[in-house]
Parts: C-alpha cells; sequence; structure tokens
C-alpha cells in the first residue's frame, strides 16, 4: 500500500513517520529544509521536493499512489483538495483551508472519491465526538475549548505555532460564528473573553474563533453550540492591538514604493518568534461538552510534546487523529463515496471507537466522564 502525504511541515512530518510503520510513504513539500529533516528522521520516508502549487501536474504526481493526506498551509487547501479529487485518490485532509469542503461534494461523488476533511484535533476529533453522541442522543449544548502551548511562557506573546503562523492569525481576523437558541451569530474573533482553571496548567484565556465550521450546517438542529481558543492571559490584548494598528490587515499597501500585504509582512516577522522548537516542551488542552437529556458529557485531553519519539504534541493530537481515518479507509470501515467532515464519520460506532483506539495506542488519551 502506497500512501502519498502533502506537506513536509511538522504535522506532514509526523504523520508520515507513523504511517510509514505500516505502509510504503512519500512526501511531498518545496521546502528542502523540511525534507531533509523528515528524512533524517525517517529514512523510511521517500522525500520528493515538489511544487505542491501547479495542480495540473497532480493526476501524475498521485499516479502510484492508494491514499493521499493533505497536509499543506490553509491558502492553498482547498485548490488541493480539488486537485487530488480530480487526481481519483482517496484522500483525508488537515489544511483547515477558509472555503467550504462541502463544495467538492458532487466532484468527489463523480470521480468515486471518499475525502474526510477537517480531520485533526479541532476542528476533528471534536467533530467525531458530535457527530457520535448525536446519533445516540438529543444534544442541547456542545462546546469545546482547545489550545496549544509552549511550556515556557516567554514574554511578550508567550505562544508558539506548530502551524503556519498566517494561518494562526486569519483565525484572529476571520469572525467568529457560534449557535445561541437555534440562530447563527457572528462576533469578532478574539472577543468573549474568559478566564478559565484548567488542571495542569492553571488559568487560561478563552476566545471566540471561527471554529466550529461544518458542524454549523450539519448539526444546525442543535440549538446551542460554540467553540473558543486557549492561550495564555494577556495574548488577546497583544492580538487586538496589531489588529487596530493595522498590522493584520489583507489589502496591500505602497511603502517607499514596494507594494506589501501587511498580514504578509507580520507573518513573516512572526515566524522565527513563533517558531516551535524541535524538541521544545509543550502541550495541547482540550474539553468538550456535549449536554442534553439530561446529562453531561466531557471528553478532556491533555497531551505533551514526547520525547521518546520527539514528536509535538500538536503534531500527535493533530496528526494521529488524520492517520487514524486513514487507516480507517484502508480498512473499509468508511466506504460512503463524497466529502465528509468527521462528524459525518464519527456518527458510526465502529469508526468512533477505531479513532479513539487509534490514539490511545499512541498515548493520546481522552478521558470521557458523565455528569
Amino acid at each position: 500500500m502506497k500512501i502519498a502525504v502533502l506537506g513536509a511541515g511538522m504535522v506532514g512530518r509526523a504523520m508520515a513517520i507513523d504511517l510509514s510503520k505500516k505502509f510504503e510513504v512519500s512526501s511531498f513539500d518545496l521546502s528542502e529544509k523540511s525534507l531533509e529533516i523528515l528524512n533524517k528522521n525517517c529514512k523510511e520516508v521517500k522525500t520528493v521536493q515538489s511544487d505542491l502549487s501547479d495542480y495540473k501536474y497532480y493526476s501524475q504526481l498521485l499516479a502510484p499512489f492508494d491514499y493521499v493526506i493533505t497536509a499543506v498551509p490553509g491558502f492553498m487547501g482547498y485548490k488541493t483538495l480539488e486537485a487530488v479529487i480530480n487526481a481519483k485518490k482517496n484522500v483525508v485532509d488537515i489544511s483547515f483551508f477558509p472555503e467550504d469542503a462541502l463544495q467538492l461534494d458532487a466532484l468527489a461523488k463523480q470521480n468515486n472519491v471518499t475525502a474526510i476533511v477537517d480531520c485533526g484535533v479541532a476542528p476533528g476529533m471534536s467533530n467525531f465526538i458530535i457527530g457520535y453522541h448525536n446519533a445516540r442522543m438529543k444534544i442541547e449544548n456542545f462546546e469545546c475549548m482547545v489550545g496549544g502551548l509552549p511550556k515556557k511562557r516567554t514574554q511578550p506573546f508567550e505562544y508558539k505555532a506548530p502551524f503556519s503562523p498566517i494561518d494562526v492569525l486569519e483565525e484572529y481576523t476571520r469572525p467568529a460564528r457560534y449557535v445561541e437558541n437555534g440562530c447563527i451569530v457572528t462576533k469578532p474573533a478574539l472577543s468573549d473573553a474568559e478566564l478559565i482553571d484548567f488542571e495542569p496548567v492553571g488559568t487560561l484565556e478563552a476566545f471566540n474563533t471561527d471554529g466550529l465550521r461544518s458542524i454549523l450546517f450539519t448539526m444546525g438542529h442543535i440549538p446551542n453550540m460554540k467553540e473558543k481558543t486557549l492561550r495564555y492571559p494577556g495574548h488577546i490584548d497583544l492580538m487586538q492591538a496589531l489588529i487596530k494598528a493595522g498590522f493584520l490587515n489583507e489589502a496591500p499597501i505602497n511603502y517607499k514604493g514596494q507594494t506589501i500585504s501587511p498580514m504578509q509582512f507580520t507573518s513573516s516577522l512572526l515566524f522565527d518568534q513563533w517558531k516551535l522548537g524541535a524538541t521544545e516542551a509543550e502541550f495541547t488542552i482540550m474539553t468538550i461538552k456535549v449536554s442534553g437529556e439530561g446529562k453531561t458529557i466531557t471528553y478532556s485531553l491533555y497531551d505533551e510534546y514526547d520525547a521518546v519519539s520527539e514528536t509535538s504534541s500538536m503534531s500527535r493530537t493533530t496528526g494521529y487523529t488524520c492517520t487514524a481515518a486513514l487507516n480507517m479507509l484502508v480498512n473499509n470501515l468508511f466506504t460512503e463515496k463524497g466529502v465528509f467532515p468527521p462528524e459525518l464519520v464519527g456518527k458510526d460506532e465502529a469508526c468512533f471507537n477505531f479513532v479513539l483506539n487509534y490514539l490511545s495506542e499512541r498515548n493520546v488519551h481522552y478521558v470521557k466522564t458523565i455528569d
């Protein structure tokens, strides 16, 4: 079985290494440095330098492969997924692009392709959970709080990005949607800040981001749904200052005869400051609450950098959810054709349990409680 992993960033590398234990894996990326890191860590993965934005060559590029994982930056995610579907390859995607992936559903059906999208930690595992319980109870409230943070707090931002900084900055500028009393409400990102204590990390600040994505529509019958991002206290004020000063504006400006995008410029400046070190201690924390029918079901995740495999927590919690879904396809546990966010897959008990067990085998543990 041959697997192509498109994108060799931190998460892409973790997925390629995980899959290489069972399959013949090739990793594609334009960055020679990223491919060199992967090759150093895992000789079993074949690395191929390739311009993944050259979509017209995808049919030729992917011809030898049985399955594909897409882990490219969000700004090129939609076109990448479209090109993979046109190449008639079953695919699992974690590029988290802003466009609506369900727009490609008809194309996937036409090409007899199964595409599972948004298959990370959140969105991703949070979707699997709501999909599973939606099929078994009448849900009245859904809440997800999630964040990935360095253990060492370094001023001023006290944050490191395992993903491209521009993807994070876009989360801070894209209007946040949630559901209240059956209505979609839109507010600015970074709004409705609240301080919450979490074991074992202490006080974090939670704020609105546009994280519900597909469940706004696939789970539109649930009257109350929200997702909030978690950061160390004070991060919101810094980001709002950048926004008010214009540093996160997309529209190009002219400076001394040069046309530049403030957002692109800021992302470039933050790249080194927010870059997560290869062996830097960090953690992922997430709490998901599903309530209805007189009970509240809570899933709690606290996961740290794995020093043995030298793999970041965000790479593991995000990437292994994706590789679990790919193995689920290989095992023919899910065979429907079209584009599917995880909530439409997680309603199946065998699929849901497969993903949870796969993560548990890799020491990513979700603790479930019922009140």
